[in-house]
């Protein structure tokens, strides 16, 4: 594995908004050291290199051809994501890519078998249900702090990416959306929680054909919607649990990052699985004794999170101190290949309005432990 001293080298390959993000931490992580930037606009990948300290930056064969990388950060647009992952690969690199892992089953599995055959792992995000919320939370369900959990609830609404983004249109081409931008955080918290997906049904909706970016450069350009913008969905579990979610970009209301997982003695509210941490409470059934119209009183329990909040780039490094102890990470890509899965099955049940089935499955699913210090040297 490509290192500089003690730290593992990483690549970045694409310098959009996201990146901010992941260089923020991964320039904190003293496990790794960022040694690359590279994009198809080389004077973008310079400016994020000169903000956070990278020594070196230009086009993507900077990160591809650099010996001393080990792993590359693929940030890339959805549709490009199969592509650029296979180019790291044959670069002899192993792959963190954003969700989702691909925009089509078959290229998504051409790609794992295709990491596998070299040698090379591929971890992709969601990395957010790695942080502190998410697994404290998982960590109270297995103990049974809900008892048998029984169903879900989550809801993402709100007006859409074209009110901040500068320029919004991928994200509502095939790939995106609201199902496909931001439903990988709420199927991946799913999962974690009740297991594999077995079956999903879905209704779709398009609140308009076409949108209008309104900030920056581009205000004011009209750009076609090609996904449902609203989405409503009901998932099957292997394991007998269910979940009800929604996903929309047509609601002036916002009602963003709402989790809850009830299980047969409570109801266990989940941070916004979009960020890495927040206030987790279990909500008590009532009294035996209540008789309406009294006032209802329930026991609330706060929830103490367990962990070292950080951001971005958990799931990379789980997945470099995996390879130097040789142990499976957690957010793989047969985890991220089963949520594509079950992501491509809603857009399928809301087509054809009807349950789908989940082809793929997983035969396990892994976790944090509550002592995972990001900012520790190992």
């Amino acid at each position: 594995m490509g290192r500089t001293g003690d730290a593992v080298g990483v690549g970045i390959i694409g310098a959009g908004n996201i990146s901010d993000q992941y260089l923020q931490n991964l320039t904190r992580f003293p496990d790794v050291r960022v040694l690359a930037i590279g994009d198809l606009l080389p004077e973008r990948a310079r400016a994020q290199a000169e903000a956070y300290g990278v020594p070196r930056a230009g086009g993507v064969d900077v990160v591809l051809d650099d010996p001393d990388i080990a792993v590359v950060v693929n940030l890339t647009i959805p549709a490009a994501h199969v592509a650029v992952s296979e180019a790291i690969i044959r670069a002899g690199k192993h792959v963190w890519t954003e969700k989702p892992l691909g925009v089509s089953r078959e290229e998504a599995s051409r790609l794992l078998l295709t990491a596998e055959a070299a040698g090379r792992r591929i971890g992709a995000a969601p990395d957010t249900v790695l942080g502190p919320g998410v697994q404290t939370a998982k960590r109270a369900i297995a103990r049974g702090d809900i008892g048998r959990p029984l169903f879900g609830q989550t809801t993402f609404q709100w007006q859409g990416p074209e009110i901040f983004h500068p320029n919004p249109a991928f994200l509502y081409a095939k790939g995106a959306g609201p199902l496909l931008d931001m439903g990988p955080y709420y199927v991946s918290t799913l999962v974690h929680v009740f297991g594999p997906v077995a079956a999903v049904a879905a209704l779709g909706l398009q609140g308009a054909p076409t949108r209008r970016v309104q900030v920056g450069e581009l205000a004011g350009q009209e750009f076609p919607v090609e996904i449902p913008s609203t989405l409503s969905v009901l998932l099957d579990f292997e394991g007998g649990g269910q979940a009800q979610s929604l996903y929309s970009t047509d609601s002036p209301l916002v009602r963003q990052g709402s989790v809850e997982i009830t299980g047969t003695e409570g109801t266990i509210t989940i941070p916004d699985p979009n960020t890495f941490g927040g206030p987790i409470t279990i909500t008590r059934p009532l009294a035996r004794h209540f008789v309406p119209p009294e006032p209802v009183e329930q026991e609330i329990v706060d929830v103490a999170q367990e962990g070292v909040l950080a951001g971005r780039g958990i799931g990379l490094l789980d997945m470099v101190r995996s390879i130097a102890d040789d142990r499976p990470h957690v957010a793989t890509g047969e985890f991220a290949y089963h949520v594509l899965d079950t992501l491509l099955s809603i857009e399928e049940a809301a087509e054809q309005r009807r349950f789908v089935e989940v082809a793929s499955t997983l035969d396990q699913i892994g976790a944090l432990s509550a002592d995972f210090d990001p900012f520790a040297a190992t």
